[in-house]
């Protein structure tokens, strides 16, 4: 399994003992870090995959080199590549992805998630506002990158009833003061793992390029779990829902 989304939706169908490798990305469940590793989804190895024996090989459309699932697929080996869209949609429409090429033949999961989804929906759709958000993946040097259109950032963002402060940048890009400025997000939300480095949220929230932002103003800088939340595997609304909660007070 190449994809830590896709690694996440094979233990929560129970089918975790038909893997046999999957790659660096797959850090949830823990249990998963314990498989053999294939490298990285995006630099992935023909050689390493095929030592393993795989009957299938499980991925999406982030994986790569092209040339080496070619190459794979021309070993005999079928390469199972399923959709990605950062939508509830999306989501479960790579479950259903993975029950169908394992053979599961109960859809309890992706049933779940659909019906998780729309619970989610219907209590957003009943918030009052869409307040302006930021994601940012790190800060380096008080510079943030920042998660623009076509990113997880944005879909959870939308998913949890915010609008993307800045949603006009494409992919994720650093963000200049004047950037953030002009974004003026309501709340800043920042990958936990850049708090402790950047030296707290408090010291974060100092910084010249956020302090004066209206988040920082109403103290609504707030730190969640960049897996947790981008991943758009089986969790996801549970994330969307956690991250409403902290858009939509009360």
């Amino acid at each position: 399994v190449a994809g830590g989304d896709l690694t996440e939706i094979v233990y929560a169908l129970h089918a975790e003992d038909r893997i046999v490798g999957v790659d660096t990305t797959s850090l949830y469940p823990p249990a998963a870090r314990e498989r053999p590793s294939v490298g990285y989804l995006r630099q992935l190895a023909a050689e390493g995959i095929l030592a393993l024996g795989p009957d299938l090989v499980l991925t999406t459309a982030s994986a790569g080199p092209p040339a080496v699932l070619e190459q794979i697929r021309s070993a005999g080996t079928p390469v199972e590549m399923l959709p990605e869209a950062y939508t509830a949609e999306g989501v479960v429409a790579k479950i259903v992805g993975v029950e169908k090429a394992l053979g599961v033949a109960d859809p309890g999961l992706s049933q779940a998630v659909r019906t998780d989804f729309a619970t989610v929906a219907d209590a957003v759709a009943k918030a009052p506002s869409k307040p302006r958000v930021l994601f940012v993946l790190s800060i380096t040097q008080g510079t943030p990158l920042g998660g623009g259109s076509g990113t997880a950032a944005d879909g959870i963002i939308r998913l949890a009833g915010g609008t993307n402060a800045v949603g006009e940048v494409e992919r994720y890009k650093p963000l200049s003061p004047e950037a953030v400025a002009a974004a003026a997000p309501e709340v800043v939300v920042i990958a936990s793992h850049a708090v402790e480095p950047n030296g707290g949220l408090a010291a974060i929230a100092s910084l010249p390029v956020f302090a004066q932002t209206p988040a920082a103003k109403a103290g609504r800088i707030i730190a969640m779990d960049s897996l947790y939340i981008l991943g758009f595997g089986p969790r996801t609304p549970q994330a969307a829902r956690d991250l409403a909660v902290a858009l939509h007070p009360g």
